[in-house]
């Protein structure tokens, strides 16, 4: 298969060797290059702005969006003559019959980096797809982990556009095929007195983070419990009247991802503790009585790496736990062996990749992973796009393994609807499963998604709910949801002050 990649040979990017080194990894595939330079359109301020974020927000300068090494495209240039199999055009000025296929890449509709830019100029969360003949092959809205700074938000774009190369270079439709794309929003004119003004802001905005910083530990979050003496929040799909109690913490720690379990008429619930001293997260465990919590969390399982989103469930007699690992680059099977603690390494499920919140499900006779994932082979050199965006599944037969990928991964890429929330659960016939709203930043949001399908040639699934924080869960964030038999969990935002006398 012969592919040609027509890009903007005035703004060669490093995203572009990237992309063009995954296709020519590809079997039997050759790539070659149409550099000429694209079409207007790039504002002539807008390098002016990323230099402007790079310096104020410490973005590294070696990231997606900036320039490609001299003669980095060396080695698939020369070569654009004749008819190629496939052409794939991202700059938007390919005419359709220039082969037999055209893929063209765009951002909420309009073609071209300046279209991403104006997206995120205007305080959109992108949807970014390649568009074939005006079917679509591909697509998802995508995100980031530092919203609100267009530089960022762009590299994180380029990258996630890579998770679809499969489905478009197979030219069969694959995530988010067939979705409708939303109207592109208009360039804007950067003037350097814009370009100035936003600066000043940047500059405001990180002095106030600054300060923040100084006065609270950030992030922190709280764990919320309640008695289940009527409907979980599943059922009723708001918060409960009777509202939430915090686990409360000393302030130099913070609790999250609440996961209850029972074990011989016992109740403990699992959590993420992050001493924010270390900065690094271990999983800790806390018994529960009839009436609530008894003592305080106590670690249980520490690794040299972050830990957190303490997967627990009971199979076989034992006590079993998928923890996040992601800086580990691997999800893993831990064993308990003296219930709480005792935790040992059974088994690596799946190696080097960045996953996030890994959940299972036992489900129409096979064992499912859900997972989150960003590009790890992307991340190292130029940051591998949001951790929150694109779900990966995998099944086995056993929870043990062998787990197999999905063939259609990523299944789904929406930052609003994406990540892991908490266990998956049957209600009425329909499988509900809790996931992370992040459109407005990470673990912004509850929302309660109805699978619709889940089979070893497709996922689907249906946002029927979203839960804020507000008057009932105080705060700016929520972000888990569990329950046990007798008792519901909830964990979201909270203040941790580093000076007394704070308010919290």
């Amino acid at each position: 298969m012969r592919v040609r990649v027509r890009l903007d040979g005035s703004r060669p990017r490093r995203w572009h060797v990237l992309l063009l080194d995954r296709i020519a990894r590809r079997d039997g595939t050759t790539v070659e290059v149409d550099a000429r330079p694209g079409p207007a359109g790039w504002p002539d301020n807008a390098d002016l702005l990323f230099s402007l974020e790079a310096l104020l927000a410490r973005v590294p300068r070696v990231n997606a969006a900036a320039p490609a090494e001299d003669g980095a495209l060396a080695a698939h240039a020369g070569h654009a003559q004749g008819r190629p199999d496939l052409i794939l055009d991202l700059c938007g000025d390919v005419p359709e019959d220039a082969a037999d296929r055209v893929a063209r890449l765009t951002f909420d509709g309009g073609a071209g980096e300046p279209a991403l830019l104006a997206s995120l100029l205007a305080g959109k969360t992108p949807v970014v797809a390649f568009v074939e003949g005006g079917r679509v092959l591909a697509s998802g809205r995508v995100g980031t982990e530092r919203r609100g700074l267009v530089l960022p938000s762009f590299c994180d774009a380029l990258i996630r556009a890579l998770a679809f190369l499969p489905a478009v270079l197979a030219g069969t439709p694959g995530t988010g095929a067939g979705a409708v794309l939303p109207a592109a929003a208009a360039v804007p004119v950067l003037s350097s007195h814009g370009v100035g003004r936003y600066g000043a802001k940047l500059a405001a905005r990180f002095v106030m983070q600054r300060l923040y910083h100084l006065c609270y530990h950030a992030p922190h979050w709280r764990v919320g419990w309640r008695r289940l003496d009527g409907p979980d929040l599943i059922d009723l799909r708001r918060h409960p009247a009777s509202g939430w109690t915090d686990l409360p913490d000393d302030g130099l720690r913070f609790y999250a991802d609440p996961f209850p379990i029972e074990r011989d008429g016992e109740r403990f619930v699992f959590v993420e503790e992050y001493p924010h001293g270390t900065g690094k997260g271990v999983i800790s465990a806390l018994r529960f009585g009839p009436e609530g919590p008894r003592g305080r969390p106590e670690p249980v399982l520490e690794e040299a790496h972050h830990l957190s989103y303490p997967f627990v469930f009971a199979r076989e007699g034992a006590l079993w736990m998928v923890p996040e690992s992601g800086a580990g680059e691997s999800i893993d099977l831990y064993r308990a062996t003296a219930f709480p603690g005792g935790w040992v390494k059974e088994a690596t499920l799946v190696s080097g990749l960045v996953a996030s919140d890994a959940t299972l499900l036992e489900h129409g006779g096979l064992w499912w992973m859900f997972a989150t994932v960003c590009d790890a082979r992307a991340q190292a050199p130029y940051g591998g796009g949001s951790f929150s965006d694109a779900l990966h599944l995998w099944s086995a037969p056993d929870f043990r393994g062998p787990w197999t990928p999905h063939p259609a991964n990523p299944v789904l890429v929406d930052i609003a609807s994406a990540r892991p929330a908490g266990r998956i659960v049957a209600r009425d016939g329909k499988l509900i499963r809790p996931v992370q709203d992040c459109t407005l930043g990470y673990g912004n949001a509850l929302a309660l998604a109805r699978i619709d399908r889940l089979d070893r040639e497709g996922y689907a699934q249906t946002v029927e709910t979203v839960l804020r924080a507000g008057p009932s869960w105080r705060g700016s964030r929520l972000h888990t949801l569990n329950r046990s038999e007798n008792f519901e969990f909830i964990d979201g935002s909270d203040r941790a002050p580093r000076i007394p006398g704070l308010p919290r």
